[in-house]
């Protein structure tokens, strides 16, 4: 996925697409970051599923940011982090659809034997290890709640 990144970025630079070329080196700067926190632990560097999980708090802070910004009237602003999003979520798997969000957790549930609200965390579990990137897991424990008796 590094590798996907890197080749991005020479090509905006090639282009020279600045908004493409700041956000990938953001993302760049992220992961590196990531991986020498991960050094620190003593991994050895950052997985997919680690950079996937990176790239949707990216997403998660700039939207943030965007809302605020339209709340103060930067129109400006928050276009730019809307431009940062969309860049980013070029390199986010497609987000299931919301009958595959109810038939994943279904699945989940028959897969774990979950049977009330204290087995919740094996099927979040499940559904994070199979989707990452894929569901909103905010609204996915919620659904998970309701589907166990919550």
């Amino acid at each position: 996925m590094r590798d996907q990144i890197n080749a991005a970025l020479k090509e905006a630079i090639k282009a020279r697409d600045t908004r493409r070329t700041t956000t990938l080196r953001l993302i760049n700067a992220a992961i590196k970051d990531r991986e020498i926190a991960a050094r620190g632990e003593g991994k050895e560097g950052v997985s997919d599923d680690e950079i996937l999980a990176l790239l949707q708090k990216m997403v998660k802070q700039r939207e943030e940011s965007a809302g605020m910004y339209a709340k103060a009237g930067r129109t400006d602003l928050e276009e730019q982090e809307r431009a940062e999003i969309e860049i980013i979520k070029d390199y986010l798997p497609k987000p299931l659809s919301a009958e595959d969000v109810d038939a994943a957790i279904k699945d989940a549930i028959v897969e774990t034997g979950a049977e009330g609200l204290r087995d919740m965390g094996k099927v979040v579990g499940v559904l994070k290890a199979k989707y990452p990137g894929q569901i909103d897991f905010g609204q996915a424990s919620r659904q998970v709640k309701t589907a166990l008796g919550g």
